[in-house]
């Protein structure tokens, strides 16, 4: 079988090592991996999982950064039958356990200690408040030689259709839902992704973006499997440390955020580094400047400068622009849809609506929720507001849902508004979105004090980074007397927009 053939990730693995067999597949610092030694790393992960008890259709959580480890767990579980349940390395005790309870997690593999985080011992403390009943066994990437130790075969037989991972995402009420998306949808919807990417065997990708988001594994790993090109982890974006690797490891392939371009092309040390092999950039989830398409053309010599549109619900990918748009399409569109996969948009709302093979098959054990985003005729409600060219290339132009994006993560207000009214002295609150020059957006949040001294920014700013991940903390805080509100008692964040513009 060739790996553009395989329709599920153990068989892309597989299909992997008979093909490439000594091409370089995972390069992470001294660990070079070929395919014939990630698909053998890959099968002893599976087995040590099956010698725990993992099963056809458990739920197995990965909280790590990127890394090879990451990607050999990640490819283990789903080969022995497993669903993959990531979680951003961001979060703090109580957002991982959520997710842990509500995707009846068995088993959780971690990388206890990264940047400091002690996340075992942050689940502990969060497990009075959120337990997580189905969660038997925590290990950690310090005991990864231990846990490998211990194997048995892999009775599983996994099917292009069986569930290979949950990603969760939040909507307006801030709570997490699992999109649950299968193998088949995955490998196929990869396999036209990587041909518009410009994708191909023997390109060198420079994986910055986390693996616990679908930009990273699918557009990341599992693009890279498909074509056979190497991946090249990196665990945290540092400008230096990027420049570093696109030259040591001549990088063909970078894609990422905005921020990681114009913080690249800005850098006061850009010029001492050999960036000539770079070929690919592929961005989205903000606005993409026109003269930041220009300049990575011009200045890093790129052939190809793309933009995407996609949600977690759509396994990531919608809609692409192609190699050869122009640089205004590519800056203020997000591309036309790819095959397969329906656009359109809804005449009285404007929301964007995709149908297509690879919308979830609806949020875990949620079917209210499962039935409010995907509609009877199978149109998935994104809530953005958009229109269609007369090419049939979508621009974005607002959110129904009230989210916003910053640094290439989805912030939900609603979430944030949850946290900060959670403290003594805070009787209303509301957040939006503000533009920032480095992140593209960030937080902000009116507050309403509750009668007494009223809370400092200082100390909100704490109280929120004992609960949220800081890609959600609030940058300001603004004191006001009242929340402007509709005459149906709807918070007007139309008003607060305009005012914080």
């Amino acid at each position: 079988m060739e790996p553009l053939d395989a329709r599920t990730i153990p068989d892309l693995v597989r299909a992997g090592a008979a093909h490439h067999r000594d091409r370089e597949a995972v390069v992470d610092g001294d660990v070079r991996l070929t395919y014939t030694d990630l698909a053998a790393e890959v099968a002893r992960f599976a087995e040590a999982l099956a010698a725990r008890g993992v099963v056809k259709g458990d739920r197995v959580a990965l909280w790590a950064p990127n890394g090879w480890r990451w990607i050999v767990a990640a490819l283990g579980i789903v080969s022995a039958g497993g669903v993959l349940v990531p979680l951003n390395t961001r979060f703090k005790g109580p957002e991982a356990a959520y997710i842990l309870a509500r995707s009846g997690a068995r088993l959780l593999l971690v990388d206890d200690g990264f940047l400091g985080n002690r996340y075992v011992d942050s689940l502990a403390a969060a497990a009075a408040e959120t337990p997580t009943p189905a969660l038997e066994q925590i290990v950690t990437f310090a005991e990864w030689d231990a846990f490998l130790a211990v194997r048995q075969p892999v009775d599983a037989v996994v099917d292009p259709d069986d569930l290979a991972d949950l990603f969760f995402t939040s909507g307006t009420t801030g709570r997490p839902k699992g999109a649950m998306l299968t193998h088949r949808q995955t490998t196929r919807l990869y396999v036209a992704w990587s041909e518009l990417a410009d994708l191909r065997a023997g390109d060198r990708y420079l994986l910055v973006n986390p693996c616990f988001h679908t930009f990273g594994y699918k557009a990341g790993v599992i693009a890279c499997l498909l074509r056979g090109a190497t991946i090249v982890p990196q665990a945290v974006l540092d400008v230096p440390a990027t420049l570093d690797l696109v030259q040591r490891e001549r990088i063909t392939v970078l894609p990422g955020p905005p921020t990681l371009y114009t913080s690249m092309l800005d850098h006061p040390q850009r010029g001492a580094y050999d960036l000539s092999s770079l070929r690919v950039a592929v961005t989205g989830a903000t606005t993409v400047p026109v003269v930041m398409i220009e300049r990575l053309r011009a200045e890093l010599k790129l052939d190809t400068v793309i933009t995407a549109y996609g949600l977690t619900e759509t396994c990531g990918t919608a809609t692409m622009c192609r190699p050869d748009d122009d640089p205004e399409t590519i800056s203020t569109t997000c591309g036309a849809p790819v095959t397969g996969v329906e656009v359109r948009v809804d005449e009285v709302s404007g929301e964007v609506l995709v149908r297509g093979y690879n919308v979830m098959r609806g949020y875990f054990e949620d079917p209210a929720a499962t039935a409010d985003a995907i509609d009877p005729e199978g149109w998935l409600h994104t809530g953005d507001v958009g229109v269609l060219d007369e090419r049939g290339y979508l621009r974005i132009t607002d959110r129904l849902k009230d989210v916003f994006i910053v640094g290439g993560f989805n912030a939900y207000p609603a979430e944030i508004e949850q946290v900060i009214a959670r403290h003594p002295a805070v009787a209303e609150v509301a957040v939006i979105g503000v533009p920032d020059a480095r992140l593209g957006e960030v937080a902000r949040a009116f507050v309403v004090a509750r009668p007494g001294p009223p809370p400092q920014p200082e100390e909100l700013a704490a109280y929120c980074r004992e609960w949220l991940a800081n890609y959600k903390l609030p940058r300001s805080f603004v004191l006001v007397p009242a929340l402007p509100r509709n005459a149906g008692g709807k918070v007007l964040k139309t008003r607060l927009r305009e005012e914080a513009r």
